[in-house]
């Protein structure tokens, strides 16, 4: 608690406080010294936590931005992929068989299967 405070330093402090104040002072001293002690440490808490609550809000925040950014992605995605199913299909969808990507696709889903 007193870092590198020894019990003869602590002693030695004792009896200057003693001398300096005189016995009928030193027991309102230490109530005064203890009081201020209590509310330094209860306001040291108080700073922790409110310390500890803005570290993860920002956290929080990090997490909130992350998600925002993949619904984003995830968004812009389903708009390509639903623009690339309505376009119709052009000549340039062939395959080297000559099937249309229509075909292709219908022989993916079991529509006009082939025999090989």
């Amino acid at each position: 608690m007193f870092g590198s405070i020894g019990p003869a330093e602590l002693i030695l402090i004792f009896i200057i406080a003693l001398l300096v104040f005189g016995p009928k002072k030193l027991p309102e001293i230490g109530r005064s010294v203890g009081k201020a002690l209590r509310e330094f440490k209860k306001t040291s808490e108080e700073i922790k936590g409110r310390i500890n609550d803005e570290i993860e809000a920002s956290e929080i925040n990090d997490i909130r931005k992350d998600i925002q950014s993949g619904v984003d992605d995830l968004r812009s995605g389903v708009r390509t992929l639903t623009s690339d199913l309505a376009a119709p299909p052009d000549e340039a969808a062939k395959d080297k068989d000559g099937e249309t990507k229509k075909a292709s696709e219908a022989h993916e889903t079991g529509e006009g299967q082939k025999v090989t």
